[in-house]
């Protein structure tokens, strides 16, 4: 993975738990199951400095587990929606 995706996933990262923090009437079993899903990508990308990138799974981004949640949260928080898909788009960039 090049430094420029890390650092942008780094910074998507953080710019998803910002969202999330906004996110007040989201449920609690979504902001769960988001929480543990960023965790997750977060503990892959300590353990992935300095090692090469992951292959890409078949299908690309449509079948990442956080696109289930972006789907979820298309019509009340169409913007925490769209942040998702970003952030995989990227992950899928960075072969995660």
């Amino acid at each position: 993975m090049t430094d420029s995706v890390r650092s942008s996933l780094k910074q998507s990262l953080d710019h998803l738990h910002a969202e999330l923090a906004r996110a007040p009437t989201l449920d609690e079993n979504a902001r769960q199951r988001l929480r543990a899903a960023l965790a997750d990508i977060e503990r892959r990308l300590r353990a992935s400095e300095g090692e090469p990138p992951v292959a890409v799974r078949p299908g690309g981004g449509a079948s990442h587990p956080l696109e289930a949640l972006a789907v979820g949260f298309e019509s009340e928080h169409p913007t925490l929606a769209a942040s998702v898909r970003r952030f995989i788009d990227l992950l899928a960039q960075g072969g995660l």
